[in-house]
């Protein structure tokens, strides 16, 4: 079945819930995003839009913030041990988290030390600019795709290689094969579930041999979501990350529709120029219809 229902009662708050009830369990991506009842790509890509922290970061705070708990107001317990209860692999790890997250090594937080928190569980948004996103009234069915492009994997900490990705891919263009002057951004889940595979690419003719260096993925005719971004002339990235929070964080979980785990689509008209004012994005999210 493709189709992941989307669940009457929010599946954020039921991941979110699950978490807090397992912090002394094993909790990898698939385990939290099966309670959510989503897929890990589609589960991740809510989540982080939602919190601003990926689902595991999310973990590893909540299990700190424990820790910090017993640090506080628990008897005194060896740091290596305290490491080891809260899925630390050694005294070391633990302490360079705990300080990244509460400012101070645990040691002299035990002791009394209490400086504001530095890394927090609530999305932050101040500084991103407006989205200028309109949604399409219902899905659109789009044909079939060829797109054949360069790909790479990412997680929470590489994903801003993204665009370094796309530096690599113009230069080649125009690829033998190519149909139209549009690109497209594809987001396809990792075969290990923990991160994002994206692919720079055109589409390429049915009968066109790949290019070298090049990897190729067939998308069938299907129904997305459509929302079209306007730019406003200013860099492009922080506003692709604004209505990246909003498509995720806000849209997708009101939709009242079933995401498909299949990829999901920034679509680049023919001559785009991305520090034209008025120049436009689509975003492609896959849903049944």
């Amino acid at each position: 079945m493709d189709a992941w229902p989307q669940p009457k009662t929010d599946p954020m708050d039921r991941a979110r819930r699950h978490i807090e009830d397992n912090l002394d369990s094993r909790l990898d991506l698939n385990v939290v995003a099966d309670a959510a009842g989503l897929s890990p790509y589609h589960f991740s890509r809510l989540f982080t839009a939602r919190y601003g922290l990926s689902p595991i970061a999310y973990v590893r705070v909540r299990r700190l913030e424990a820790a910090a708990g017993q640090l506080r107001s628990g008897p005194r317990t060896r740091l290596i041990d305290l490491a080891l209860d809260w899925g630390f692999d050694s005294q070391e790890g633990f302490t360079r988290a705990f300080t990244r997250t509460f400012g101070i090594a645990p040691g002299r937080y035990r002791d009394g030390v209490r400086p504001p928190r530095t890394e927090q569980l609530v999305m932050r948004t101040e500084g991103l600019p407006a989205t200028n996103l309109t949604q399409a009234p219902a899905p659109a069915k789009k044909p079939a795709l060829r797109i054949a492009g360069l790909g790479q994997d990412f997680d929470e900490t590489t994903v801003a290689g993204i665009p370094a990705l796309w530096d690599q891919f113009g230069p080649r263009l125009p690829l033998p094969g190519q149909v139209g002057r549009g690109t497209f951004g594809v987001c396809c889940a990792r075969p290990d579930g923990q991160g994002l595979h994206y692919i720079a690419g055109v589409a390429l003719a049915a009968d066109a041999e790949p290019p070298p260096g090049c990897e190729v993925i067939e998308l069938p005719a299907r129904s997305y979501l459509v929302f079209r971004q306007v730019l406003d002339g200013g860099p492009l990235h922080p506003q692709m990350q604004s209505a990246v929070r909003e498509i995720w964080g806000d849209r997708v979980p009101n939709c009242g529709l079933s995401l498909v785990r299949a990829p999901d689509l920034e679509v680049y008209p023919d001559l785009f120029q991305p520090d034209r004012p008025g120049a436009w994005v689509e975003w492609w999210i896959p849903v049944e219809g």
